[in-house]
């Protein structure tokens, strides 16, 4: 793929996204920010003026997409150069378009992940917009995911998905891939950690050319010394870090059709050795282990040998040809779709001269049926001129005789026409046997698209019974959804209420706890009063004693009188009797 067919891809999402209104149209306001940011990102000088001038003699309205890719072209296409980051320039478009279509919400996986799936989906997408990736790519990406996260891949789970994609749409775009990997269907028992990092390594794969990655250890060129490196091979370069993370690049080897690799023997205390020669210097390097030394050699030997040969990288090359392939077996289904189509019409053209022909059987049938009526008639006719002219026989003899010789040579030839006739008769009957062979064959071809098509309606029927059952499960769940709210509410409302109603008793009961303290406070005075009361009566007892209100019980009967004293004054006098009495007791 071209530079330009790449950087198309990312620009037609970002003109999508300013699009908010789905008319097709952006404005010339934010498609000057989109320049500015383009040509920033890819380091080309920018005119502000020039868009103005593109459009000049355009009205004010908004730019279609056909209307922006000329001034694209011209003042931005044109003048670019693969000098710039093309991370960043995918990272502005992303930015522009994640915002409108992508709900972080609803994933499993992060925005960085998001953008790398939305990367590769614009390395595997077809070349036609709006932009779709077809059902043969998306296999190939999930079976490169699923083998970068160690996991194996379920053709059964692909096919039913296949199934229910074909049933909507053939093919997908970059939401409905992010979607697709973000909900883990394909990921089942892999964390999200492991997700990721499958996420990443196809992406250096595929987007970034990262062959191959992974430490080894590297002979320095100044003071000799072997230091552990984290190597990444792409197809024209090795490049070689401090770590993993990438942050501290070291230095690139350069790779070119010159370049050779071979393996060295242990030296050194280090083993699994092997160098590489570049154009510049030669490099020694040491592998942990002898198979990843092999497969090392063999990574960097393949890519001299495509530099050799002038070839991209396998995994673009591969891309190419499936789409090679897709094109191919669609100019073939094209081509088959026409031959049927020129069988259709030269069997109809075949059917209109059957017909023709039955139709001239049939002509030729009629006419010799009235050519022997009439045969018949001239016979009736000519038995009836003989028995006159047998009548006359004495009397014209000769003549009767040259009449007969007469008549015979007409009968002979009557015969040889008769004989024709015969002859045209057994044609006709070979053409209607043919016509009849040609009929069992049109309905033997009529009855096996009859079958088809009931298969295809069988099979129809029952996608829309299945979906006729999810529909009325989802309604199901809805409306027992809607019941539940409904309970919960009016639960709600009926908690609200006893709170309040428990509110309204927590302050009637303290309004009442407040006036039984004042009460008791009051009877509690009003005792200690009557108990000073009740002191001085026991000091002068007999002599004075207090009135109190009557008791509407039984009337207490004492050496003092009836109702002397009150029920009090009776249990203190008891208590103080019984403590007189227990006070000997204890003496002794």
């Amino acid at each position: 793929m071209a530079l330009r067919d790449e950087l198309l891809k990312s620009i037609w999402h970002a003109f999508t996204a300013l699009d908010v209104d789905k008319s097709g149209k952006v404005s010339k306001s934010q498609l000057k920010v989109l320049s500015h940011n383009l040509c920033t990102v890819m380091k080309i000088p920018h005119d502000p003026v020039a868009l103005e001038e593109h459009f000049k003699d355009d009205d004010e309205g908004p730019v279609s997409n056909q209307g922006y890719m000329p001034y694209l072209n011209k003042f931005i296409l044109d003048k670019v150069t693969d000098k710039f980051d093309r991370q960043d320039f995918n990272k502005m478009c992303w930015t522009l378009c994640s915002r409108k279509n992508l709900d972080q919400s609803q994933l499993f996986i992060s925005n960085d992940d998001a953008f790398k799936i939305w990367c590769i989906f614009n390395f595997l997408s077809e070349d036609r917009y709006p932009l779709v990736i077809v059902t043969e790519e998306i296999e190939y990406f999930l079976r490169k995911l699923t083998e970068a996260m160690g996991g194996s891949w379920v053709e059964e789970r692909f096919e039913d998905y296949k199934l229910q994609l074909n049933s909507k749409q053939q093919n997908l775009n970059a939401w409905g891939l992010i979607s697709l990997v973000g909900s883990g269907h394909f990921s089942k028992g892999m964390d999200r950690q492991t997700l990721s990092m499958g996420i990443n390594e196809v992406y250096l794969e595929l987007i970034l050319d990262v062959l191959k990655q992974g430490y080894m250890m590297k002979k320095g060129h100044k003071r000799k010394n072997w230091t552990e490196r984290w190597f990444m091979l792409k197809p024209s370069s090795i490049s070689y870090y401090v770590g993993e993370d990438l942050a501290e690049q070291k230095g690139d080897i350069l790779l070119d059709g010159r370049c050779c690799v071979e393996p060295l023997q242990d030296k050194e205390g280090k083993k699994c050795l092997f160098l590489i020669k570049s154009t510049q210097k030669s490099f020694e390097i040491s592998a942990s282990d002898k198979k990843k030394k092999q497969e090392w050699i063999q990574a960097i030997q393949t890519c001299v040998n495509l530099l050799r040969q002038g070839r991209p990288a396998p995994h673009r090359e591969a891309r190419q040809k499936r789409r090679e392939l897709r094109l191919k077996q669609q100019a073939e289904q094209e081509e088959l779709e026409l031959r049927m189509r020129e069988l259709q019409t030269a069997n109809e053209a075949k059917q209109f001269e059957l017909e023709n022909m039955r139709k001239a059987l049939e002509e030729a049938a009629t006419n010799a049926a009235e050519e022997e009526r009439r045969r018949l008639q001239t016979q009736t006719e000519l038995q009836d001129r003989y028995r006159m002219d047998l009548e006359k026989e004495k009397m014209v003899r000769q003549q009767m005789e040259e009449q007969v010789a007469q008549k015979s040579t007409e009968l002979e030839q009557y015969l040889q026409r008769v004989r024709e006739l015969e002859d045209m008769y057994r044609q006709l009957e070979d053409a209607l046997e043919d016509e009849r062979r040609a009929r069992q064959d049109e309905e033997a071809v009529r009855r096996l698209q009859a079958r088809l098509l009931e298969e295809e309606a069988t099979k129809r029927s029952e996608l829309e019974q299945i979906h006729l059952r999810q529909q009325r499960a989802i309604s199901e769940t809805e409306a027992e959804k809607q019941e539940l709210e409904k309970e919960r509410l009016a639960k709600e409302s009926a908690l609200q209420a006893a709170m309040t109603q428990l509110e309204q008793l927590e302050q009637e009961r303290q309004g009442a706890l407040e006036q039984y303290q004042t009460v008791m406070k009051k009877l509690e005075d009003a005792t200690n009063n009557t108990k000073s009361w009740k002191h001085k009566v026991a000091e002068h007892e007999g002599l004075l004693r207090l009135i109190q209100p009557g008791s509407k019980g039984q009337t207490l009967i004492t050496n003092w009188g009836p109702a002397a004293f009150s029920d009090a004054e009776l249990n203190l006098r008891e208590k103080k009797w019984q403590k007189m009495k227990n006070q000997p007791t204890q003496a002794q």
